[in-house]
C-alpha cells in the first residue's frame, strides 16, 4: 500500500521532462523572455506599416463680409501635398529592411536562450554521473569496511582500520549529499529558461553524450545576429537614401471653388463664382539636410563595420570552442585509455594484497583515492567537452 501511495503521489505531482536534444523545442514554446521579445516583430511590422503614405489631404475654407453683411465672399479648398522625390518608397524599403532585422534579433534572443539552457543541462548530466560514480565507489568503500570490520572482530585486524574504511564510506556519502544541493541548484538555473512555473518539478533524460568533434569552420551567415547586423547595414544604406531624397520637401496642389457677392451702386448686387488651381513649391535654400545625411552616412559606415567584425568574432569563436574541443577529447582518451584501467588494476591488486595480510591499509586507500580522482577528471573533461560543445554549436548557429 506504500509503495502504492508512493508511485501514485510520484504520477499526480506536476513535472516537465527534457534532454539535451529537446531542450530547444521547449525554450521555443515556453520561454517567457523570448516570447516579450517576439513583439519586437509585431512593433517593426507596425512602423512598417506605417511608413511610406501620403500625407493626409487639407480642406481649407474661408467666409468674410463686411460689416453691413451686404458684400459676402465664401471660398473652399482642397489641398493635398507630393513628394518630388521617391522618399515614400525609400521610407518603406528601410522600415522593410528593419522589419527583417528585428525578425533576426528574435532569433538571436532564442540562439542566446537555448544555448544557456543547454549549458544548464549539461550541468545537471554531469552532477548526476558524479553523483552515480560515488555511489559505486560508496558501495565499493562500504564492502570493504564490513570486511574489515569482521576481520577485527575476529582479532584478525585493527579495528583502526575498519574504523577509517568506515571514515571512507562516510565521507563518500557526505560528498553525495553535497551533489544533491549542487543539483537542486543547477536545476533551479534551468526552470527559469523553460518557462516552468512554481511547484513544477523538471526532470532531466539522458546522459553525457560521447565526445565528437564537428567540422572545422563556421559561416557566419547561419547566426541570426550576423543577419540582424547585415539587415540593419542594409537599413542603413537606404537611410542615406532617404536622407538624401528629404532635401526637397513636399509640393502642395489643390483645387478651389468660391462664391462672392459684391454691391455696385447704383446698380445693384454683382454675384460671381470662382474655380481654380493652387500650386505650392519649396525652394531649397537655407535648408538641404546635410546634417542628417552626414549622419546617415556615418551609420552606415558604422553598421558595416560592425557586422565585420561580428563575422571575424564568430569565427574566432567556433575555432576556440574546437580547439578546446580537441584538447579535452585528447585528455579523456588518455584517461580512459590507459590512467583509469592502471589505476583500476592497481586497486584490485592493492586490495587484494591487503586481504592475503601481504600489503598494509594505507596503500589501498591512496590506490582508491587516486582511482576516484581520475575517473573524477574524466567525468570533468567529459563536462567540459560538452560545455565547448555547446558554445560550438551556438557560435556556429546551430538550431
Amino acid at each position: 500500500m506504500a509503495l502504492a501511495f508512493t508511485v501514485s503521489a510520484v504520477r499526480a505531482a506536476p513535472g516537465v521532462v527534457v534532454s539535451l536534444a529537446s531542450v530547444g523545442d521547449r525554450v521555443r514554446a515556453q520561454n517567457p523572455d523570448l516570447a516579450a521579445a517576439r513583439l519586437r516583430i509585431r512593433e517593426a511590422l507596425g512602423r512598417m506599416n506605417q511608413s511610406g503614405r501620403l500625407a493626409n489631404p487639407e480642406i481649407e475654407t474661408s467666409v468674410s463680409h463686411d460689416p453691413r453683411y451686404r458684400e459676402r465672399k465664401l471660398e473652399i479648398g482642397f489641398t493635398q501635398r507630393f513628394p518630388l522625390t521617391n522618399r515614400l518608397r525609400l521610407e518603406k524599403q528601410v522600415t522593410l529592411a528593419e522589419y527583417k532585422a528585428s525578425e533576426a534579433e528574435v532569433r538571436e534572443v532564442e540562439r542566446q536562450i537555448i544555448a544557456e539552457a543547454r549549458e544548464g543541462v549539461v550541468n545537471v548530466l554531469a552532477i548526476r554521473q558524479r553523483r552515480e560514480l560515488l555511489n559505486q565507489q560508496s558501495a565499493l568503500s562500504k564492502e570493504f569496511a564490513h570486511f574489515l570490520a569482521g576481520v577485527a572482530a575476529k582479532g584478525e585486524g585493527s579495528p583502526l582500520d575498519a574504523g577509517q574504511a568506515k571514515l571512507e564510506a562516510a565521507s563518500l556519502s557526505l560528498e553525495m549529499r553535497q551533489l544533491d544541493a549542487s543539483e537542486v541548484a543547477a536545476v533551479g538555473t534551468v526552470k527559469p529558461l523553460l518557462g516552468m512555473m512554481p511547484g513544477e518539478t523538471l526532470l532531466v533524460s539522458g546522459t553525457l553524450p560521447a565526445p565528437a568533434i564537428p567540422a572545422a569552420g563556421a559561416n557566419p551567415a547561419r547566426r541570426p545576429d550576423y543577419q540582424a547586423a547585415v539587415l540593419q547595414a542594409d537599413a542603413a544604406a537606404k537611410g542615406v537614401a532617404l536622407e538624401q531624397a528629404k532635401r526637397y520637401d513636399d509640393v502642395e496642389a489643390g483645387v478651389f471653388a468660391g462664391a462672392e457677392r459684391t454691391e455696385e451702386a447704383p446698380e445693384g448686387y454683382d454675384k460671381e463664382a470662382l474655380v481654380g488651381l493652387r500650386f505650392k513649391f519649396p525652394l531649397p535654400l537655407w535648408n538641404k539636410n546635410e546634417g542628417a545625411i552626414e549622419e546617415a552616412q556615418a551609420l552606415k559606415e558604422r553598421r558595416d563595420k560592425e557586422a565585420n567584425a561580428l563575422a571575424r568574432s564568430i569565427h574566432l569563436e567556433a575555432d576556440t570552442a574546437r580547439a578546446e574541443m580537441e584538447q579535452w577529447a585528447k585528455l579523456l582518451e588518455e584517461l580512459g585509455g590507459d590512467l583509469i584501467p592502471l589505476a583500476e588494476a592497481q586497486a584490485k591488486a592493492a586490495e587484494d594484497a591487503f586481504r592475503q595480510g601481504q600489503g598494509d591499509i594505507q596503500t589501498v586507500f591512496r590506490n582508491r583515492e587516486k582511482r576516484l580522482q581520475l575517473s573524477a577528471a574524466k567525468l570533468d573533461a567529459l563536462l567540459q567537452f560538452n560545455l565547448a560543445r555547446v558554445r560550438h554549436e551556438a557560435a556556429s548557429g546551430k538550431p
